[in-house]
């Protein structure tokens, strides 16, 4: 018997037109789908292959993506500034294992607590920004990166749209317990535009959904079969 939550995603899946083919190469590595946290890391040589430079207003050196995530953000940030009036940059994106390892220990060498400096940075291989998918975006170059990004109009608007062009407010509030990470309204993912209408459905974290599409592959449900 199918658990709610797995029925609705098994409706919400063929609603989009998501085959167990193309199920398959999401979540296969280099996948869109691929997860990367604690858990699932990155090896220390790991750069995507398709890493272009985003076309669009950044606030530092470092806003390279890959290239279908690229021109997704491309067109998130014009249709923010066609519907919205808003300007919004691109603040960083895909860091090295390298990149990430200097941050993650000047983090700790300035928080002096271990447990605090990992909420709020990722262990060098276990940072989505160096899958070259995940963007940090701000509504003004000089704005910090902080929770007060989630209640400003960049915020409100980029969290209630980025769906549309294929991303995902990747670290909720409600989620920190599974992502292991503290909030970060400012945070994106690309994962593609039919997985991200069904997670805006959903709203559940990303750790969770692939767990559950894992399972569903694997008893090959989008097929119309059933255990």
């Amino acid at each position: 018997m199918l658990s709610q939550l797995t029925a609705l995603l098994l409706s919400l899946l063929t609603a989009f037109s998501v085959s167990l083919d193309t199920l398959a190469a999401d979540l296969a590595p280099d996948g869109y789908l691929m997860l990367v946290n604690r858990d699932y890391m990155l090896a220390s040589d790991y750069v995507p292959e398709d890493l272009v430079y985003v076309q669009v207003k950044h606030s530092s050196s470092a806003y390279q993506m890959r290239a279908d995530a690229a021109k997704a953000l491309e067109a998130l940030f014009a249709a923010a500034k066609e519907e919205a009036g808003l300007t919004l940059y691109a603040h960083s994106g895909f860091r090295s294992y390298q990149t990430q390892h200097s941050v993650y220990q000047r983090k700790i060498k300035n928080m002096k607590n271990l447990a605090k400096a990992r909420l709020l940075v990722a262990d060098p291989g276990a940072s989505e920004h160096q899958l070259g998918l995940a963007m940090d975006v701000k509504g003004h170059p000089d704005d910090k990166l902080n929770a007060a990004f989630g209640k400003s109009k960049a915020g409100l608007w980029l969290a209630e749209n980025c769906w549309r062009f294929g991303f995902i407010i990747r670290y909720k509030e409600e989620w920190t317990d599974i992502t292991t990470y503290a909030y970060e309204p400012w945070h994106i993912r690309y994962v593609g535009t039919a997985h991200a209408a069904v997670l805006k459905e959903m709203d559940i974290p990303l750790e969770q959904y692939v767990e559950m599409l894992r399972s569903l592959a694997a008893e090959n449900l989008l097929n119309g079969d059933t255990p």
